[in-house]
């Protein structure tokens, strides 16, 4: 016996459209599932999780900084996969982009201008697309896999950091600490209201989201973007160039990482430190699949995955969990995605097939 996939012959519309409502309900239903075998009692657990941070007024900025850099990395990611270019990497191009735009109030810090916050922030950008160019360009000259060169150069990117922050640019009045000096308040990226720490990022994400979401619903670029992602040939006989889209789509995913990281300094740590993310450029995958790969269906999302990092903090201190649980939570809301989605195109057949032949009976599920 053998199971295999069937391409169904036709999707369900109405499954395709409460895939991820779906996909959310299971995630708690075996999250719950999950505190009950720790001994917690999953009513309560998924409350603090889920529910108790939207009703604090501290809790609700946390969230909007938190989603901020979500949203900017997945509306990059969304173009990259229906382009089908999977960037991988933007962990890396995050960390990168975090680096290049401390350039100036690190090296620079007698600087105090109203020009300096502007140029970090295009530095960022400017860092995070040439650092996912590199992937761009081996796959386009030497036909390497984007995937596994855009996910190494993560690490490549955190070790570079590490070293800076321990070495060249570390502050010399931080007691021994690996960070660099703090930034000047001209570098600092602006709160949006003032009874809050929620900043300009959040602004950023939803210019980003709105944007893309025009281009790829407007624009000839759009059209591109989807006709190159399903079908390659057909493209090039409309007289798009693949390799220009993966350069483009690459490169423009990058800029928006890189974006996410400088405001992530800038605008909520203040410096630079050995660890910058949480883990954004992964989580951000799920945040795009989980809004189908639509940018305004991401800002919904983003903020869907960046209460299970503020209710693993939160439950972390009240009920005493490991923070570690917000990564299982976003594994298994990956996984169910994932699962919904390849039974809305595939139906799961069993074959069994008998001593010669495989004429025996087959089994649709």
């Amino acid at each position: 016996m053998r199971i295999e996939l069937e391409r169904r012959p036709r999707a369900s519309t109405a499954f395709a459209a409460i895939s991820p409502l779906l996909a959310l309900v299971l995630t708690l239903f075996f999250g719950g599932l999950m505190f009950w075998l720790m001994g917690k009692d999953p009513v309560a657990t998924l409350y603090t999780f889920f529910v108790e941070p939207l009703f604090d007024v501290w809790s609700l900025h946390e969230l909007v900084i938190k989603a901020a850099p979500l949203i900017l990395i997945a509306v990059g990611l969304s173009i990259c996969y229906r382009s089908n270019n999977w960037n991988i990497g933007a962990e890396g191009q995050f960390t990168i982009g975090a680096i290049t735009g401390s350039i100036l109030p690190v090296l620079m810090p007698q600087w105090h201008s109203v020009l300096l916050l502007p140029a970090m922030l295009i530095m960022g950008m400017l860092g995070g697309a040439l650092y996912a160019g590199i992937p761009a360009l081996l796959k386009t000259r030497f036909n390497t896999n984007e995937i596994l060169t855009s996910l190494m150069l993560v690490y490549i990117a955190q070790l570079f950091l590490d070293w800076l922050v321990r070495g060249p640019w570390r502050d010399p009045q931080g007691y021994n600490f690996p960070k660099t000096i703090s930034f000047a308040p001209e570098a600092i990226l602006p709160e949006l209201l003032d009874s809050g720490r929620a900043h300009w990022a959040a602004v950023f994400a939803i210019v980003a989201a709105v944007a893309l979401w025009f281009m790829m619903r407007f624009m000839l670029k759009g059209f591109e973007v989807s006709v190159l992602g399903q079908a390659e040939r057909a493209g090039r006989f409309a007289g798009f160039s693949s390799k220009k889209m993966v350069w483009f789509a690459l490169m423009l995913s990058g800029a928006l990482a890189g974006l996410a990281g400088i405001s992530e300094v800038s605008g909520s740590i203040g410096h630079l430190q050995p660890s910058i993310s949480p883990g954004y450029g992964f989580t951000a995958i799920i945040v795009a699949f989980l809004g189908r790969l639509n940018p305004l269906g991401i800002i919904a999302s983003g903020l869907v995955l960046a209460l299970t990092y503020l209710g693993g903090e939160a439950a972390q201190l009240s009920i005493g969990i490991s923070d570690k649980i917000s990564r299982v939570f976003q594994g298994l809301l990956l996984f169910f995605v994932l699962s919904c989605d390849t039974l809305i195109l595939y139906r799961i057949r069993l074959v069994f097939s008998g001593n010669k032949t495989e004429a025996g009976a087959q089994k649709n599920v």
